[in-house]
């Protein structure tokens, strides 16, 4: 079963992922795919994993998800987006290239017998980039969306922390 959960920054979308999570098993594992950029960000990493009880397996893996053993297991896989920035930075943004991989790894990913939990973000929804680099991403970010979305048995978009069905 795969679950696909997108919207807008700040609109809800791994606390309701999180509940749905534990709506389905007593032990879920999350999947954090964040690089570990800086001090702020460590300090962001650390109030994530405060969030979450005991009853999380807590996992980070910053590309490479299909080499994790999840047979039978709910996991949230949090964040697409930040998974994606991680093979666009390590292909020097070549937007094909990181498309080829991701598509590639999440193919992988999901032949386990598993139930996945997919949030990610909407970013084309919101200012248009003024980069290049920004556009590039912006593009890279809604192809992998749609991919994930197509193959989804339920979509959820998250509005202002409402979740909307989307199928």
């Amino acid at each position: 079963m795969i679950y696909y959960i997108t919207g807008g920054q700040r609109s809800g979308k791994s606390s309701y992922g999180q509940k749905l999570a534990l709506s389905l098993s007593d032990n879920p594992v999350y999947l954090a795919t964040s690089r570990h950029w800086d001090g702020d960000y460590e300090k962001r990493i650390e109030r994530h994993k405060a969030d979450r009880d005991e009853r999380w397996e807590n996992i980070e893996e910053e590309k490479y998800l299909s080499t994790l053993t999840l047979e039978g297991k709910v996991v949230l896989v949090d964040c697409v987006t930040l998974w994606l920035t991680n093979f666009f930075v390590d292909t020097k943004n070549d937007v094909d290239e990181c498309l080829r991989l991701a598509k590639q790894e999440f193919a992988k990913l999901i032949e386990q017998q598993a139930t996945f939990i997919f949030i990610s973000n909407e970013v084309g929804m919101g200012t248009h980039a003024h980069t290049e680099v920004g556009r590039k991403f912006t593009d890279l970010q809604g192809w992998m969306n749609q991919f994930i979305a197509a193959r989804a048995d339920e979509a959820w978009l998250m509005v202002s922390g409402i979740p909307m069905k989307l199928k």
